[in-house]
């Protein structure tokens, strides 16, 4: 839920989330289907890979760009200290979520059901920790970020995602409304709107990210 008491825009962030929430429920449409072997698919199809590397980017940037310095300005406040650690707990819970996932699409001759099992843990643990960072995450930095840490929390994951912008950046839009499209698209240069709209997009649809047809 987006709070519209804030003053500062996280329209990026609350895409990254949206986008986050969408692909595990692709997963675990997936992760249930039993026409298929879902592990076959989490194999051969570049959703997973996607979703991990953008995943890995965003905490990354919010871990070495973001939280230190919010931490740095909210000191001798323990209930805001307290609030980050949570979401530092909370990201050291992702990673072993994401390698059960990788071991359940590893197994052979096992059933799905552990597939299914590990994806439904990583979307519990995911999600909560997204609605977490958006209820009392963001209201902290909206308080107390200065102009210098959201710069360099964007630039973090512009180097971050480097040369997987083409794919990333469509994968961020698809589903958003006109509001936050346009909003995404005004802070582009005109170049790369462009090669966005004529190319980029175009090959994301193509992708099958998680199986053809197209997702």
């Amino acid at each position: 839920m987006r709070n519209p008491e804030l003053s500062t825009d996280f329209t990026m962030m609350y895409l990254m989330h949206d986008a986050l929430r969408r692909e595990l429920g692709h997963m675990n449409a997936l992760a249930a289907r039993t026409d298929v072997d879902p592990r076959e698919v989490f194999r051969g199809a570049p959703g997973w890979q996607l979703f991990k590397d953008v995943l890995l980017v965003h905490h990354s940037a919010e871990d070495a760009a973001l939280w230190p310095g919010i931490r740095d300005a909210v000191e001798g406040k323990p209930e805001l200290l307290a609030v980050l650690d949570a979401m530092e707990a909370e990201h050291a819970h992702i990673d072993p979520a994401l390698e059960a996932v990788d071991a359940a699409v590893a197994a052979e001759g096992a059933d799905g059901g552990a597939l299914a099992a590990a994806v439904g843990l990583l979307t519990a643990g995911l999600t909560a920790h997204l609605a977490h960072e958006e209820d009392e995450g963001l209201p902290i930095v909206d308080a107390h970020a200065t102009p210098e840490v959201l710069q360099e929390f964007g630039v973090a994951h512009s180097k971050g995602f480097g040369a997987k912008a083409p794919q990333v950046l469509p994968w961020l839009l698809e589903g958003a409304d006109a509001a936050d499209t346009e909003a995404t698209l005004r802070t582009m240069p005109e170049p790369v709107r462009a090669q966005l709209a004529a190319e980029w997009q175009p090959a994301f649809a193509a992708l099958g990210r998680w199986g053809a047809p197209a997702a």
